[in-house]
């Protein structure tokens, strides 16, 4: 039988960081994962360059049923935190976009630098690993493994939600924290593409598959988000549209304000009087691609020199254009999301020791809580901060 001090299941970003950071205050650390590599999720994230974090994180930018439940472990691992680990690796990066973090070069150089450190500290990683079954034991628990029987005194759940399973997603964090009693709070996809069905709506998206449009006011309950949107062939994403999918409930309506760092009103007005000869489907173009202000123009308005147009008319063009709703058929599930909602219920968890109330020992980490980060790489610090923090105390 193999016997550590702490098992981790899990060997994803907060798998990983909970691994190094355990294993250098001298604990005997073993993580498992089903796997064939560690960090498939890293390798795959911010289009190959990983967004490793966010320099402006904060509580504010998570949602949870338990708001409160991030505070501690952001506050003791901070992006600063884990940029002086960046700088300790001399991994190149630079600030994208609203404090966004990306690697210069690849995803893997966040990768390489986690396995480093679990190497420098001595904990082991064992991939292609199976778990069968887990009992709690008088002094711990057993694990029934491809490896064979495990004994371990503190056990770490950091097996991630159900997003993106061709990476080997799956529900095993859920079923563990069933078994030992612990509620889960309904999931869903988030941080998800949007798919439309209505066929106007359906041939606009797939006429402009690819477009892009810059810094789009999206809304939907209350919130917005202001960044890119993008076309697609099944609908709408972009970080703006992945941000308010988080928010967003079948049957809802979105809000978007194509243009929302222009008075629409006020320039339309002063084209019709500077530029009156001119259609509206070429004034557009100076504001769009000139593929999409045809389609706009074509699905939404009738086009004629800005001159011919009411006030009345010039009104109702600028209140479309600054408030376009439309109602998507659904999300791309799973299949696309970058991250899961919902989760283990954190009323359940120690905000401090992320070790279950329930049983002693069981330590829950990551994306499996129901603690879900805004796009931009503050998912990966909640990875990095509640692996620091459970590993001070597994």
């Amino acid at each position: 039988m193999l016997q550590t001090e702490v098992l981790i299941i899990g060997a994803g970003a907060a798998g990983l960081m909970c691994a190094a950071t355990a294993a250098a205050r001298g604990r005997k650390v073993l993580v498992l994962d089903h796997a064939n590599k560690a960090g498939k999720k890293i390798l795959m994230s911010g289009g190959g360059r990983c967004n490793f974090t966010n320099l402006y994180c904060e509580p504010a930018n998570f949602l949870s049923g338990n708001p409160h439940f991030c505070k501690s472990a952001l506050a003791r691992f901070t992006q600063w935190d884990f940029i002086g680990l960046v700088a300790k690796h001399a991994v190149p990066y630079h600030e994208k976009k609203l404090g966004q973090l990306f690697c210069d070069h690849k995803s893997s150089d966040i990768l390489e630098l986690l396995l480093a450190e679990c190497a420098e500290s001595g904990a082991e990683i064992r991939l292609n690993t199976a778990v069968q079954s887990i009992d709690k034991a008088a002094q711990g628990f057993l694990l029934h493994t491809d490896l064979g029987e495990v004994a371990c005194q503190s056990l770490v759940i950091a097996t991630g939600g159900l997003s993106i399973p061709t990476l080997g997603a799956s529900g095993f964090g859920y079923q563990v924290a069933r078994q030992f009693g612990h509620t889960l709070l309904p999931t869903r996809a988030g941080l998800v593409p949007f798919t439309v069905t209505e066929p106007q709506l359906k041939a606009l998206c797939t006429e402009l598959s690819g477009t892009s449009v810059e810094d789009c006011r999206v809304s939907c309950n209350g919130q917005s988000f202001v960044e890119n949107i993008l076309f697609t062939h099944r609908g709408l994403s972009g970080p703006a549209i992945l941000q308010i999918s988080s928010y967003w409930q079948p049957g809802d309506t979105l809000h978007i304000d194509l243009l929302p760092h222009i008075d629409l009103p006020e320039w339309l007005a002063t084209q019709q009087r500077e530029r009156g000869n001119s259609e509206l489907k070429t004034l557009l173009a100076e504001l769009f691609t000139r593929k999409m202000a045809t389609l706009l123009v074509d699905s939404w308005f009738v086009n004629k020199p800005l001159k011919q147009y009411t006030p009345a008319e010039l009104t109702a063009i600028a209140e479309r254009l600054s408030d376009w709703q439309l109602v998507p058929a659904g999300t791309e599930g799973y299949r696309t999301a970058e991250v899961t909602l919902g989760g283990i219920d954190t009323h359940e968890v120690s905000s401090k020791t992320l070790e279950s109330l329930k049983v002693p020992g069981l330590y829950f980490i990551g994306e499996v809580l129901d603690v879900t980060g805004h796009l931009g790489g503050f998912n990966f610090q909640w990875a990095w901060a509640s692996g620091y923090a459970a590993a001070q105390f597994v």
